[in-house]
């Protein structure tokens, strides 16, 4: 009987020893937590230099995203340096650069602070804060060199990711078509991130699902399973403090039930201290790497003892890409409404010249940009010959045709407004859009305006407007805008009112350009609040009663990355009317040319420096000065001829012709935390060119020194000028978008 027992035990001694030196395969696991999935990245640094080789990974929303990098050929410091080149508040963001939009979608994202979907009068909501579009071409781009590859098994290292069905519930297993669309598909986080459809399915995060996928290892061969765990522990009653900490922690009481059995089936579990962070902690994205790499090197031991028992590897890792790409065909699915000439016309697409990675990106934007699509993903198909591709795209039309959109603005001028915006796509066409704004408070102004978009052919658009302030400005100066008898008053209040109404055609030149022409009616009625005349009697001064016809054409150049703190850039607007026409009776033909340029650059961290001149003049008829040049004031949305100046009020210099030059010295003191320095100067005058007035010393100065902060009803600006010449100051101050 001893004999047996001492023979067992030496098999099981043998059985034992065969094992430790077998060549187990061996399976990663990175669950889902937002930015704390950015732990990954350490663990994989200490995972690496300890020698292990892996053979499967699997992974969950942010686990799904750097498994999928890591499992096509990128080392774990690529991911580091990945980390340190990406914006996450863009990425996270719908927000696509300003070189992406052309100019009317400038105009029109860049005064609304709410948009939701209207259709058939019904308010809606959006599906996410975010349609996810700027993480998918980040992932596109990154993974363009496995793009061919549509087995996930065939991937450097075989990969899966989780995602959850959001009409079932169920746990879907992305492994095979497209990498980018997958890992987006598993990232898309619940409220933030628009689901992502793949099959006909509705896909949202994974880790509603499954965010620690160990038993699909086990099921593919893994005999050995190393988990890097980033998940949320339960908090007490004390800390949850907002919606966002209660929705997280009822998220959690699932996972955490579920890791109680999966934690023992880790063989090597690795769970770094992440209790300092939130889901969107990217601005600490260094110290959760560092946290990672931290919990990883306390298993050190048990990962060399594991790489002591694998065979020598050699890994595949990621091939250096082609710079450019000659894309020879285009296969589009899913557009119903917009032609393809249409979409084509908007990612500028020429099968004769080779096609940057960037210059593909652009024209994705400009495509994403427009709205009207919910998804656009693509893939590049390689032909025969290697060097010529096919560019697969899938498209997914928006079903919202109608918006209905808020803003608030206060300033000096209109005082406050609460912006009502109703916006209307396909109304006549399929690409044309009509949008009404309807400004109520101190005074009440609406907008409204009509655009056929033809892409880089001649677009069409029209629009309207009725405009209108009050303003009380000094009595010398109005009358030398108008024949008034000096009654021993200082200021008079005038009115101002103006209706316009254009027709235009434009086109545009690489998205930065746009040369229009077209037609225009104006309305002005300008009076002055009610005083004694020189008879005594009591009534209204009226400065302007009159309509004015005229044809005009304008040039714009916009490459300025944001419009009210730009810190890159160059920007010019040129603008030409000839007025044919009036109701005036003393009306003769005139014409008024302006023009701006500007130029803003950082040339240190947090620095910038913005010059800008501009200059206007008129030319012909003498005898109307109301669409003269005003300057005065602060303001960024300016009607007519009102220029701002620092230094002077509203409507405080006039004249037919102005030269101005301005230099902003802007110090973000914080992120979207401004300190602004300024000086302008200026000569304003009748006859300012003819009379070479214009070369001489500047006849107004005036300072500002300001703080703006970037919120989400727009800017915050508060600003204190100064002018030498009449030493005087006065106080700016606007909220919100501008309109």
């Amino acid at each position: 009987m001893k004999n047996i027992l001492v023979i067992f035990l030496c098999l099981i001694s043998v059985r034992g020893f065969s094992q430790q030196k077998d060549d187990p395969k061996v399976g990663l696991v990175l669950s889902g937590g937002g930015a704390k999935g950015l732990a990954h990245i350490g663990a994989l640094k200490i995972i690496e230099e300890a020698g292990v080789r892996i053979d499967y990974i699997g992974g969950s929303s942010m686990g799904a995203i750097i498994g999928g990098l890591y499992a096509s050929g990128y080392t774990a410091n690529d991911l580091d340096s990945i980390f340190h080149e990406t914006n996450f508040n863009i990425l996270i963001q719908d927000d696509l650069p300003r070189s992406a939009k052309t100019f009317y979608e400038k105009e029109d994202t860049e005064k609304y602070a709410i948009s939701l979907p209207f259709d058939n009068f019904r308010l809606g909501l959006p599906s996410g804060l975010s349609k996810g579009q700027n993480i998918y071409n980040l992932m596109s781009r990154l993974t363009m060199h496995v793009s061919e590859i549509d087995d996930f098994n065939e991937l450097p290292i075989p990969f899966f990711c989780t995602a959850a069905d959001i009409e079932t519930g169920e746990e879907v297993i992305l492994d095979s078509g497209s990498l980018a669309k997958a890992v987006s598909a598993s990232g898309a986080i619940p409220s933030i991130f628009s689901p992502v459809k793949i099959d006909g399915r509705l896909l949202t995060d994974g880790g509603v699902a499954n965010n620690y996928p160990i038993e699909e290892l086990k099921r593919r061969g893994a005999e050995i399973i190393i988990g890097v765990d980033v998940q949320d522990t339960l908090i007490d009653k004390d800390n949850l403090r907002s919606v966002l900490d209660i929705l997280t922690q009822i998220g959690n009481f699932r996972t955490i039930s579920e890791m109680k059995d999966k934690i023992p089936q880790t063989d090597i579990y690795i769970n770094p201290d992440i209790s300092k962070f939130s889901v969107i902690s990217f601005s600490e994205g260094e110290a959760i790497i560092d946290s990672g790499r931290v919990a990883a090197k306390e298993k050190y031991q048990q990962l060399e003892q594991l790489a002591a028992r694998q065979k020598d590897f050699k890994r595949e890792l990621k091939k250096q890409g082609q710079d450019s790409i000659y894309v020879t065909n285009l296969e589009i699915n899913g557009n119903n409404t917009y032609p393809q000439s249409y979409i084509l016309g908007k990612l500028k697409l020429d099968p004769e010249k080779k096609l940057t990675f960037n210059d593909l990106n652009v024209g994705v934007n400009n495509l994403s940009a427009t709205g009207n699509f919910d998804k656009i993903s693509y893939n590049l198909i390689p032909g025969k010959d290697g060097e010529e591709y096919t560019l697969n795209m899938d498209i997914e039309e928006s079903e919202n045709k109608s918006y209905l959109r808020l803003a608030l603005h206060y300033d000096d001028l209109y005082e406050s407004g609460v912006l009502l915006n109703l916006t209307r796509k396909s109304l006549l066409l399929t690409n044309d859009v009509a949008s009404v704004d309807v400004v109520v408070g101190d005074h009440f102004r609406y907008y409204f305006d009509y655009y056929i978009d033809k892409g880089y052919y001649w677009s069409i658009g029209l629009k309207s407007r009725f405009n209108n302030f009050n303003k009380d400005i000094s009595f010398d100066f109005a009358n030398q805008n108008g024949d008034l008898q000096n009654i021993g008053v200082e200021n008079i209040g005038i009115d101002y009112k103006d209706i316009t109404n254009q027709f235009y055609v434009e086109t545009l030149f690489q998205q930065v350009f746009s040369f229009g022409m077209g037609a225009e009616h104006k309305y002005l009625d300008i009076t002055s609040e009610a005083f004694q005349d020189e008879n005594g009697e009591s009534g209204n001064t009226v400065f302007e009663d009159n309509n004015y016809y005229s044809a005009f054409g304008y040039l714009k150049f916009d490459s300025y990355d944001n419009k009210y703190f730009p810190s890159q850039g160059v920007y010019f607007d040129g603008d030409f009317h000839v007025y044919l026409f009036s109701s005036n009776n003393d009306f003769a033909e005139f014409s008024i040319a302006k023009g701006k340029v500007g130029y803003a650059a950082t040339p240190f961290e947090k620095f910038t420096t913005r010059i800008s001149a501009e200059t206007g003049f008129k030319i012909g008829n003498d005898n109307i000065n109301t669409l003269d040049f005003f300057l005065g004031g602060y303001g960024n949305y300016p009607i007519n001829n009102f220029i701002s100046f620092y230094g002077y009020d509203f409507i405080s210099l006039s004249g037919d012709s102005y030269i101005k030059a301005l230099l902003d010295l802007d110090y973000e003191l914080f992120r979207k935390h401004h300190l602004i320095a300024s000086v302008n100067i200026a000569n304003v005058e009748n006859k300012l060119y003819s009379s070479g007035n214009w070369l001489s010393m500047p006849d107004y100065t005036g300072y500002a020194l300001g703080y703006g902060l970037e919120t989400f009803l727009g800017p915050l600006e508060v600003k204190y000028s100064y002018s030498p010449e009449i030493k005087e100051s006065h106080w700016f101050f606007s909220l919100g978008f501008w309109f």
